[in-house]
């Protein structure tokens, strides 16, 4: 992995890319990978990274990235979204 990144970080270099350019796309793309492994949770990507949650927050603005994008919905649908037969189904096991 060290070959990898001293490779990557070699191209850049010689193709011009500019020190403050190189170091963003670096964090944005380890950022990125957190968060996409965490589904976007920012309070677990913070642990991760071992930085409190407001500077990820921070970093995550001033790196524009578009936490919705990352994140795979998981939540249930809303009650007006859901079939009626299931309501029913639940009313009735309570009693």
């Amino acid at each position: 992995m060290k070959e990898q990144l001293e490779r990557l970080v070699r191209q850049m270099y010689r193709s011009g890319t500019p020190y403050s350019d190189a170091v963003r796309e670096s964090q944005n793309a380890f950022v990125i990978a957190v968060l996409q492994d965490l589904n976007g949770n920012q309070v677990k990507a913070a642990e991760k990274l071992r930085m409190h949650r407001n500077t990820l927050r921070r970093t995550i603005q001033e790196l524009d990235v578009n936490i919705k994008a990352l994140r795979v919905s998981r939540r249930r649908p809303p009650v007006s979204a859901r079939s009626y037969d299931a309501g029913q189904k639940k009313a009735g096991a309570a009693k």
